[in-house]
């Protein structure tokens, strides 16, 4: 299975950095800039009415915490003019658009499958795609591009044999959703809808001839408790999260180690410190800038200012993970650090429900990389790099390597 060629309308080089990219979402290589720590510090919300459609920005570490940590005063339903507007557009699904009570009803149908004890049932398919995808970089290079032969497919494989989807569809199914989440035409529209059409002629495959997957679970346990739609969108976020998350996590937790040969010897010597350097590389790399938004129900005391109701609230993932406060070390990639604390699967009750089936595959994935190439090094200058800089997760379209 080959990735296509992902669509790239907001193709960037690192460097300097364009006008339309705010000061909360902007990179050098992997490091925010200087002034987002300024932010933090200074201005930990700051009103921002007309941009983007948010009203405030949350930059400080314990505001966006409490932002995201509110489910009774806060929103996750799409922004809109009332809330009758914003129940209509949720994505059927999609449990980051949903607020309690639906959100819990939704959540605890999927809980039990991902627990330790049943994620381990992914364990053969995680080593499978990763030993394929391994064959498939090194036939292609060196060099090659880690993001098309390893870091894309990998994720996608896995989410496949996750939710019973067929993996030759993935190629395909990837491009459409590369379209959907960075097209600002109407090809987006007809990108989703094609989607959904697709994942819904899936789900009905599975109400008719059930397998061992999940959603086959969903269907043999829930019935019609839960609706075609809801289990379409279901697939379409784990599979979105899956080929944009967990495969930039893939490249640019890679890239990361590669800038820092200290670590990346280090964790050689050390395998046993790949649990904390995969919890590490989560909260340095942040590939999830913004968190979805949030509209407050009721005004909302907050850093001094009152965020009224109906008032939409973005926080910054990006600071609250690696914004360095006054005083504080420089902050630098250490995969020794202990009980890393980080906002890159979320907080509260929408933190992300795969989350331990994200960080399998990422232990997984970056082991078995690191032992099957000993001499892996970048086979380009960091600023040749083309990032993608608006995208909804922060990510390399390519990733030359050699060894």
């Amino acid at each position: 299975m080959t990735k296509p060629e992902p669509s790239s309308p907001r193709r960037r080089r690192s460097g300097p950095k364009p006008a339309d990219v705010p000061a909360y979402q902007r990179r050098d290589v992997l490091d925010p800039l200087p002034e987002l720590s300024l932010m933090s510090v200074r201005t930990p919300l700051v009103e921002a009415p007309g941009t983007g459609g948010h009203d405030w920005i949350a930059t400080g570490r314990e505001e966006v915490r409490a932002v995201l940590g509110d489910a009774e005063r806060f929103s996750t339903g799409p922004p809109a003019a009332s809330a009758e507007e914003s129940r209509r557009l949720v994505q059927p699904g999609n449990l980051l658009q949903y607020d309690l009570p639906e959100h819990a009803r939704l959540r605890k149908m999927l809980t039990p499958e991902f627990t330790v004890r049943r994620m381990r049932r992914m364990e053969p398919v995680i080593e499978e795609a990763v030993a394929d995808q391994l064959d498939d970089l090194e036939s292609a290079g060196p060099p090659a591009d880690l993001m098309r032969h390893f870091a894309w497919p990998v994720p996608g494989l896995v989410i496949c044999g996750l939710l019973g989807v067929p993996r030759d569809d993935l190629a395909d199914l990837a491009r459409v959703l590369d379209i959907r989440a960075t097209s600002r035409t109407n090809k987006r529209e007809v990108a989703a809808k094609t989607v959904d059409t697709y994942l819904v002629k899936i789900v009905a495959r599975k109400r008719a001839e059930p397998g061992d997957d999940l959603l086959s679970m969903l269907v043999r346990e829930h019935g019609t408790d839960v609706t075609d739609q809801e289990l379409a969108g279901i697939c379409s976020s784990f599979i979105a999260a899956a080929l944009e998350g967990s495969a930039q996590m893939l490249g640019l937790g890679t890239l990361a180690l590669l800038l820092h040969p200290g670590q990346l010897t280090l964790l050689r010597e050390r395998p046993e410190l790949m649990d904390r350097a995969v919890e590490e590389l989560l909260r340095y790399v942040a590939v999830v800038s913004l968190a979805s938004p949030r509209t407050a129900l009721v005004d909302v005391p907050l850093a001094g200012r009152v965020v009224k109701a109906g008032q939409v609230v973005t926080c910054s993932l990006l600071a609250a993970n690696r914004a360095e406060m006054p005083g504080a070390p420089r902050d630098t990639l250490d995969i020794t650090r202990e009980n890393t604390t980080h906002l890159a699967f979320g907080h509260g009750i929408h933190h992300c429900v795969g989350a331990s089936l994200a960080r399998m595959a990422l232990r997984t994935a970056f082991a078995r990389l690191l032992e099957r190439f000993p001499g892996l090094r970048l086979a380009a200058a960091p600023h040749e790099l083309r990032f993608r800089q608006l995208a909804p997760q922060y990510g390399v379209e390519t990733l030359p390597v050699a060894w």
